[in-house]
């Protein structure tokens, strides 16, 4: 799980890099009204994509992870993917016009019939990295996600700079979703299968709840953007609070390939009777979860130099809501570890029971906050809304296997927090040099946690020998 979570992750890591650069470069040619229209664009794609992604994805790497033989099941997977994000993109042409009227765009029409082109694309792209998850082929995986961000990288700013403005931007998306699902085809190499997976009906019943589910989070995370432009926010507005959405998404990032490896991880367990090694597992998943409050801590005290870095003074006003939204992102990450767990347990259903809350929950105080409150309010309820989930994921946890997140780490973990987020706040950097800042207290962080014996030792060592090991030498015959 460690040398899968080192391979992504470092996938991964290309992310937040080519999502700043693009996003800094997109809010500069494209100006608060423009990135706008893209975010909103963008947000109501997202949505739509995880929503069907989530229908099959954890229970697509959790019952690949139990199979002997995943080819059948990955392959019909692949297929009923690709044919609902279809189903998905015909639906959005049609109430393309609609949505555009309800959110007082009425150009947002034809940007969202430009953007749910790449909904089968990402769609069948998930399926396959979800069996390669599940199928324990995580080089693919990551070699899959380095591709996609590299290459939408350089396509969106291609083809902004060929003049196509938002549009440009959109099929940059499209054009690194085909490269993820190129690269992924290729590694894993599925063919049809000859007859159907016995595995269907755990299947259905699985990717069902997961789908109830996931909507509730996929409501309630972007629920925020959408009722402040509802409530009487304007395309700048929105752009600049999509900016501050943006940069939030660092902990969220590791939350999905984290979540996923350890869906895979405690399935197999479980599957072997390991019940010991299974609830070690889980405790250590929240303790995890636990060292990401100092990076909360270290975005937050940088959020001003972070911003005008990033998007230039005419975004300024995002930084207070990123300070707000990136400690809401944490807790969703321990939400989401709580999630995984119920799942990997045969327990689907009671995702449904404690996710299902957090919509009307959101809904309300995004009602009654934003009109008096605008977009700081927004991001305020969000931020209460994810430690309500988060504490509810906590507590289902305990319930299930009687393990709290270990006190002793919830304690040096908040010391080191704080320390971070002074020195970040205290310490002053103009332009780039803000990121050598936050590579700084990174490491000094990771260096005290190892200095107060946070790390185990047997950790430790198991983290030398990954990066220590060799691959032995191939005999030639």
């Amino acid at each position: 799980m460690m040398d899968g979570t080192a391979r992504i992750m470092l996938a991964e890591a290309l992310f937040p890099l080519t999502a700043l650069i693009t996003t800094g470069y997109l809010t500069r040619r494209l100006g608060p009204e423009g990135y706008g229209l893209l975010a909103l664009t963008l947000t109501t794609i997202i949505w739509i994509e995880s929503a069907i992604v989530s229908f099959f994805a954890k229970a697509t790497i959790k019952f690949v992870g139990e199979s002997t033989d995943w080819r059948p099941l990955g392959s019909t997977i692949i297929r009923l993917s690709f044919l609902a994000g279809s189903a998905a993109m015909l639906l959005l042409w049609m109430l393309a016009a609609p949505i555009g009227t309800i959110l007082h765009e009425p150009k947002l029409a034809f940007y969202l019939r430009i953007g749910a082109i790449d909904i089968p694309i990402l769609c069948a792209g998930q399926a396959y990295r979800s069996v390669l998850i599940g199928a324990a082929k995580f080089g693919g995986s990551a070699l899959a996600r380095a591709a996609r961000w590299v290459c939408r990288l350089c396509i969106v700013v291609l083809l902004v700079e060929a003049g196509l403005s938002i549009a440009g931007a959109l099929l940059g998306v499209i054009g690194s979703s085909f490269v993820e699902l190129a690269v992924s085809r290729w590694y894993l190499g599925v063919k049809r299968p000859a007859s159907r997976p016995r595995t269907g009906l755990p299947i259905r019943q699985y990717g069902t709840m997961l789908f109830v589910s996931s909507l509730c989070l996929i409501a309630y995370n972007g629920m925020d953007l959408f009722m402040l432009k509802v409530l009487g926010g304007t395309a700048a507005q929105s752009g600049i609070y999509g900016a501050a959405q943006s940069l939030s998404l660092l902990p969220g990032l590791f939350a999905w390939t984290f979540s996923s490896l350890l869906l895979a991880t405690l399935s197999r367990l479980l599957a072997e009777h390991a019940q010991e090694r299974a609830r070690e597992l889980v405790r250590d998943a929240m303790r995890v979860t636990l060292w990401l409050l100092p990076v909360a801590a270290i975005i937050a005290g940088a959020a001003s130099d972070i911003v005008q870095a990033v998007f230039g003074p005419a975004f300024v006003s995002a930084a207070p809501l990123l300070s707000v939204l990136v400690v809401g992102a944490v807790a969703n990450v321990m939400m989401m570890v709580g999630i995984t767990i119920m799942t990997a347990a045969g327990m689907p259903a009671k995702t449904v029971l404690f996710t299902a809350p957090l919509v009307p929950l959101a809904f309300v105080g995004h009602l009654l906050v934003i009109p008096q409150w605008g977009a700081q309010g927004a991001a305020l309820v969000t931020l209460g809304v994810s430690f309500v989930g988060a504490s509810a994921g906590v507590a289902g946890v305990h319930a299930m296997w009687n393990v709290w997140p270990p006190s002793g780490t919830l304690v040096r973990c908040g010391v080191v927090a704080l320390a971070a987020g002074a020195a970040s706040m205290l310490w002053p950097t103009p332009g780039l040099v803000v990121f050598v800042k936050l590579i700084v207290l990174g490491m000094g962080c990771l260096l005290t946690y190892w200095g107060i014996g946070e790390f185990r030792h047997a950790e430790i060592a198991a983290v030398r020998a990954l990066l220590l090991r060799k691959r032995e030498p191939v005999a030639v015959t």
